[in-house]
C-alpha cells in the first residue's frame, strides 16, 4: 500500500474514534500519533497521558512533556507503579506484559474520569513478528493501534514524521531502562537508575545508538558498529570506563558485534524456535 494511502487509513481510523487518550512517551511512533491526532480530531478531543516511571530516564520524561506542550496537546501524567508488582518485579521472560497491565489501566481509568472513550498505544507494523508480550495486556485491555492496523513500519514513521517537521523523525530508539536487566535477574529502582546513569555516560561522550545491558557487577556497553571504532581512542575508553564505573559497575565490557534491538532475547529467541 503506498505510504499516501496508509496515511489516509490512519486518520480515517482516528476520525471513528472520537476521543482519544494516547499513551505518550516522547518517541518516534507516539509523536507522529499525537500529531496526526490533534490535526484530525482537534485538540479538545485528544489527552497525552506520560508515564512517570523509573523505567523512563528522567530526560525522556521531561522532553515528553516540554514535547506534548510544544504540540499543543493536553496531557496528564500517572504513575503505573509497576514495580510494586512482584510479577513484573522478578523479571520474568514476560515482564513487558505486566508493565503494560498497570500502565493501560492506569490510562484507562485517567481517560474513562476525563470522558475520553478510546485508549491508543504506539506500536507499528513491525512489532506484528516481534516477540512483545506486551501485546496481550493491550489486546486484552480494548488498546487500539492505529499505526500497526494501518500498516505504518518505522521507516514510514519517520518518513512522516519528517514530512510534518517532527523533531523526533531522526530520534533513536528508545526501549524502558527495564530491557537491559536479562530475565530473572529482579527489576528494582536502584538498578534501573545505575543503567541510566551509565548510558547518560555513553551518549554525554557522544554516543548516539547505544544500550548498557546490566550484568550484576558488569556493564556489556553496546554502540552502533558505525561508533565501535571511536572506543579506539584511549582517552575516550578510559572516560567512558571512569564513568561507568561511577554509575555502580566494577567491570565495563564492550559488544563486538554492536548495538541491536532485545540483545537479551537472543537466548529467549532460540529456546522458542526449538520449542
Amino acid at each position: 500500500m503506498p505510504l499516501g494511502e496508509k496515511e489516509r487509513t490512519l486518520q480515517a481510523l482516528l476520525r471513528g474514534y472520537g476521543r482519544v487518550a494516547i499513551g505518550f512517551s516522547g518517541g518516534v511512533d507516539s509523536t507522529l500519533l499525537l500529531r496526526v491526532a490533534l490535526d484530525v480530531l482537534g485538540p479538545e478531543n485528544v489527552l497525552a497521558v506520560i508515564a512517570d516511571t523509573p523505567s523512563m530516564p528522567r530526560k525522556e520524561f521531561l522532553e515528553a512533556l516540554k514535547l506534548a506542550d510544544t504540540m499543543g496537546a493536553a496531557c496528564e501524567v500517572i504513575d503505573p507503579d509497576e514495580l510494586s508488582d512482584p510479577r513484573y518485579a522478578a523479571n520474568p521472560a514476560d515482564r513487558c506484559y505486566f508493565c503494560k497491565k498497570h500502565l493501560f489501566v492506569g490510562i484507562a481509568e485517567l481517560a474513562a474520569r476525563r470522558g475520553f472513550g478510546i485508549v491508543l498505544d504506539g506500536n507499528n507494523a513491525d512489532d506484528v513478528g516481534d516477540y512483545r508480550p506486551g501485546r496481550r495486556a493491550a489486546q486484552e485491555l480494548g488498546v487500539r493501534s492505529p499505526l500497526m492496523e494501518a500498516g505504518l513500519t518505522k521507516a514510514e514513521i519517520r518518513t512522516l514524521s519528517a514530512q510534518a517537521g517532527l523533531p523526533t523523525a531522526d530520534k533513536p530508539a528508545m526501549a524502558c531502562l527495564a530491557s537491559r536487566i536479562p530475565y530473572g535477574t529482579p527489576v528494582t529502582a536502584e538498578v534501573l537508575r545505575q543503567v541510566e546513569r551509565a548510558e547518560e555516560a555513553l551518549r554525554d561522550a557522544g554516543f548516539v545508538q547505544c544500550r548498557v545491558r546490566h550484568h550484576g557487577e558488569i556493564a556489556r556497553i553496546e554502540v552502533a558498529v558505525d561508533e565501535l571504532p571511536r572506543l579506539a581512542d584511549s582517552d575516550l575508553r578510559e572516560l567512558v570506563v571512569r564513568r561507568v564505573k561511577e554509575a555502580g559497575y566494577r567491570f565495563v565490557t564492550l559488544d563486538l558485534q554492536g548495538y541491536r534491538t532485545g540483545s537479551l532475547n537472543e537466548g529467549l529467541k532460540k529456546g522458542l524456535a526449538s520449542a
